[in-house]
C-alpha cells in the first residue's frame, strides 16, 4: 500500500511568523478586522452594563438592537478586549485570533439557536443575537483568512512562500503574474 505522506525527515514545520513582515499589507487587514469587531463588542457590552440589568436576567433588555443581560455584556467586553489585543499585536496572532473567534461565534450562533426558547438560554439570546453571531463569525473568519487561504496567492505572499519553499519555475511565475494582472 502506497503512502502519500512525506517521510518524517523531509517534513518541515512551517513558521509563518518568520515570513510575515510587520509592514505587510495583510497585517493591516487583520488589525482592522479585529479592531472593528472589538469596538462594536465593547460598545455593546458597556451599553448593556449601564442599564443595571440582572446578570442572568432573560427579560427584554436591549443594547444596540440586540437583547442582552449582564453575563452577555461582560462576555462581550472580554471578547472585545481580546480583539483589541489582537489588533495591537497584529500579524499572525491577529489572523489566527480572528479565525478562532469567528468559528466560536458561528458555534455560539448554532448553540444559542437551539436554546432560544429553553430555560437554558442564560445569555438572553433572541433571533437577532443569533443572526449577529453568524454575521460576526463570518466577518471575523474572512478577516482572519484574507490573504492566507486561496489557490491563487501571489508569489510575494508570505503564506505562499511558506508553503512553497522552492522558487517557482519561470513558467509558473509568468502564469501566476498573468492571472493576477487579468482576473
Amino acid at each position: 500500500m502506497a503512502s502519500h505522506t512525506m517521510p518524517p525527515e523531509t517534513r518541515r514545520r512551517i513558521r509563518f511568523d518568520e515570513h510575515l513582515p510587520v509592514d505587510h499589507r495583510l497585517n493591516l487587514i487583520y488589525r482592522i478586522g479585529a479592531g472593528l469587531m472589538g469596538l462594536f463588542l465593547l460598545a455593546f457590552g458597556v451599553l448593556g452594563l449601564t442599564d443595571n440589568i440582572g446578570f442572568f436576567n432573560t427579560g427584554g433588555n436591549t443594547a444596540l438592537g440586540l437583547n442582552t443581560n449582564g453575563a452577555l455584556s461582560v462576555l462581550s467586553i472580554c471578547v472585545g478586549v481580546l480583539l483589541f489585543i489582537g489588533m495591537v499585536i497584529g500579524g499572525n496572532f491577529a489572523s489566527t485570533l480572528n479565525m478562532t473567534l469567528g468559528i466560536l461565534f458561528l458555534l455560539s450562533g448554532f448553540l444559542n439557536l437551539a436554546l432560544l426558547d429553553s430555560p437554558y438560554n442564560f445569555l438572553a439570546f433572541r433571533i437577532q443575537n443569533v443572526l449577529f453571531s453568524f454575521v460576526v463569525g463570518l466577518l471575523l473568519m474572512v478577516f482572519g483568512m484574507y490573504g492566507r487561504v486561496s489557490s491563487t496567492l501571489p508569489h510575494d505572499n508570505p503564506y505562499w512562500r511558506a508553503r512553497h519553499p522552492e522558487p517557482p519555475t519561470r513558467t509558473e511565475a509568468r502564469e501566476l503574474d498573468q492571472r493576477h494582472q487579468h482576473p
